[in-house]
Parts: structure tokens; sequence; C-alpha cells
């Protein structure tokens, strides 16, 4: 396998790997953060800390990739992006079978709905990761 094809596997396996942390803090905001707090505080504090946990992992893809620069960085963050929305919108709609509606309505930030951060999340994180790790 040639470098560079060894990056976008490397690639897909972290972002498997976000999928699996996206599910757990999903499990967490459901069955520990909304009887607590709410679901619309649950919600943000849920969305935050899956953000912050992925940005870990990120952290951690940067130097295992060996990738510098910005645009070599912005393309596995766009890879990322268009598979967390594809799986999000795949997912929700083939498999929870939600509305149209009910999948867009998360994206609403101005209804207090922050999941938007997620895919800014993973957009990026690897640009910033690696403008954190060359400093």
């Amino acid at each position: 396998m040639s470098r560079a094809g060894l990056v976008w596997a490397m690639a897909v396996c972290a972002w498997i790997g976000f999928v699996g942390i996206a599910l757990l803090g999903g499990v967490i905001r459901e069955k520990v953060l909304e009887p607590r707090l709410g679901e619309r505080a649950a919600h943000v504090v849920g969305t935050v800390t899956v953000c912050v946990a992925i940005m870990a992992a990120i952290l951690f893809f940067v130097p295992a990739s060996k990738l510098h620069g910005t645009w070599p960085l912005m393309r596995v963050g766009a890879l990322w992006t268009a598979l967390t929305v594809a799986f999000e919108f795949g997912f929700g709609r083939l498999i929870m079978h939600k509305s149209w509606e009910a999948l867009f309505a998360d994206y609403n930030f101005f209804a207090g709905r922050v999941w938007l951060l997620v895919p800014l999340t993973t957009f990026y994180g690897p640009v910033l990761a690696g403008m954190l790790l060359d400093s």
C-alpha cells in the first residue's frame, strides 16, 4: 500500500473511532445527563464533550499520520466531515427512521441546538491540531 493509501486508511479508521465516541456520547447523554440536566442542557454538554473527545483523538491522529501543512490536513477534515454528515443522515433516516425535519433540527443553532459543532470539529480539527503540534 502506498503512503497516501495508508494515510487515507488511517483516516477512515480514526473516523470509525469518532463514530464510537459519538455513539457512546449519545448513550451517556440519554442515560446520565438528560435525567439530571434536562434535554436541552444535556444536548449542549453532550455535544461539547463529544467534540472534546474527537479533538483529543485528532491530536493523536495528526502526528501518527505524519501529515503537515494546511491542505493535506484540510483534505482529511473534509473526508471526516463528509463521512460524518453522510453517516448521520443515512443512519438517522434509514435505521432510526427519523424525518428530515428531525434530522435537520439538531443543526439549528438559533434553537439552541449545537450539534453543528461536531462536523465543524471534524473539519477544522486536523488543521488546528497541526498548528498546535507544530508550535
